[in-house]
């Protein structure tokens, strides 16, 4: 079995086309799981941590009423 990738924070704002510094606010804030490398190496974010993460935010879009 092949390891999971792991992201950067960098990449896991590209993913989501949001920039890197919100992503590091959702990691501050406990929102999304992440590996803590240490030192310069930083923080990785598995895929499956990605996808649990999108999985929490996806909310239904009611239709307005006219």
């Amino acid at each position: 079995m092949a390891a999971e990738k792991l992201l950067t924070l960098d990449e896991v704002a590209e993913r989501l086309g949001v920039n890197v510094e919100t992503v590091r606010r959702w990691v501050r804030n406990g929102e999304i799981e992440v590996i803590d490398l240490g030192g310069r190496a930083g923080y990785r974010v598995t895929e499956l941590a990605l996808e649990r993460f999108i999985r929490s935010r996806i909310r239904p879009v009611r239709d307005e009423d006219p």
